[in-house]
């Protein structure tokens, strides 16, 4: 089986093990699934089973945004390449690694090759957004692949992502620094559900410009319990104030690329 049977509160199902490279003839197993087979978990989330051709080295983040075929071919979504009426979705986070680095509920870096991928397409999930105003009423494709913007009016010449919308333009919560450790504990005023997720830029008094999320670990019931940053706090503090942004909780109902804005 290439899927797990137990499910979190973040992200409904867990993320799905990414199956390849799929090479012929290697002894490597094929697919496991049917492309377009469908997945569900809680929080009313889907996944669907896609083909995704890598022809070089690429990181999966998760938030992630795709678009793909009526074959279920997948590739990553950016304005120039959108096509209008393809279906689109995110993706959550791999499971384990398949070739070179990644981990649990995390980024995955693969080698050039055929790969099988559940990206999902309903429920709630972690988005890459940019521009991310406090309307949040329009949901469009950018020049960066796998990011979507979501400003407070249509940008001209980007493409519309119908059926998405996303909970806030950001998160706050409180958290425990400690100067030389890249480790946040003592967390306040989070919600597993909806973040914050791996990638995320953060902010805060002790916070470097241009950390991010590297890592979340959580209780067996879901519990935020610390929170892994990409560089280490300058300051000692407690109940310090941190906003992260650029990947956001989005509640995803089978979205699609609507019109040419």
């Amino acid at each position: 089986m290439s899927i797990a049977t137990i499910q979190s509160d973040r992200l409904g199902a867990n993320p799905f093990v990414v199956e390849g490279p799929i090479v012929s003839g290697s002894g490597i197993p094929g697919p496991n699934f049917a492309l377009g087979a469908v997945a569900g978990g809680d929080r009313e989330s889907e996944w669907v089973y896609c083909q995704l051709v890598l022809a070089a080295q690429t990181t999966l983040q998760p938030g992630q945004w795709f678009q793909w075929t009526r074959d279920y071919v997948a590739s990553l979504l950016t304005t120039a390449g959108a096509v209008v009426g393809q279906r689109c979705g995110v993706f959550s986070g791999a499971a384990q690694p398949p070739t070179l680095t990644g981990g649990p509920l995390s980024a995955i870096t693969l080698a050039a090759g055929t790969y099988y991928i559940w990206l999902q397409r309903n429920g709630q999930a972690p988005s890459q957004v940019t521009s991310a105003t406090a309307a949040l009423v329009v949901a469009e494709t950018t020049t960066t692949a796998g990011q979507a913007s979501a400003p407070a009016s249509a940008t001209v010449g980007t493409k519309a992502i119908a059926n998405v919308n996303f909970a806030a333009a950001n998160q706050t919560f409180t958290a425990t620094t400690v100067n030389g450790s890249s480790l946040l504990t003592g967390l306040a005023g989070l919600n597993a559900g909806s973040g914050p997720f791996i990638g995320a830029a953060v902010s805060g008094t002790g916070i470097s410009g241009g950390t991010t999320i590297a890592g979340i670990t959580y209780s067996p019931n879901g519990v935020v319990q610390s929170i892994t940053l990409s560089a280490n706090a300058t300051a000692n503090g407690t109940g310090v104030t941190i906003t992260a942004t650029g990947v956001l909780e989005a509640t995803l109902m089978r979205p699609f690329l609507s019109k040419v804005n």
